[in-house]
């Protein structure tokens, strides 16, 4: 299962993992509840290599803004504190596992 990614929890995350996954959504959003099993599945796959969490839109608007997200579901790759790669609109999981195994 993905983690939940916060306002409040952002910086800690980005500060302790090397590899972090975030899937930015909403439980209005038709396309991001496709995504979300992907992400959820891929979060077990990965548990041990990288950090896959979720944040929802409608309740952290701090990350929002940081990241300038205006289309959902996005999901954001950051290596290091930096955003390496960035996906817009829903994907399959190859597609993001493909990304993922790139990147570790």
């Amino acid at each position: 299962m993905a983690k939940q990614i916060t306002d409040a929890n952002l910086q800690e995350v980005l500060n302790n993992e090397p590899l972090v996954v975030i899937d930015f959504w909403a439980e209005w959003c038709g396309p991001c509840r496709m995504v979300s099993p992907i992400i959820d599945e891929l979060a077990e796959e990965y548990a041990e290599k990288v950090y896959i969490g979720k944040a929802n839109v409608d309740e952290n608007d701090e990350i929002v803004v940081k990241y300038g997200i205006r289309n959902i579901p996005t999901i954001l790759f950051i290596k290091n504190g930096e955003i390496v790669d960035k996906k817009v609109g829903a994907s399959s999981k190859a597609d993001l596992k493909a990304k993922i195994e790139a990147m570790l």
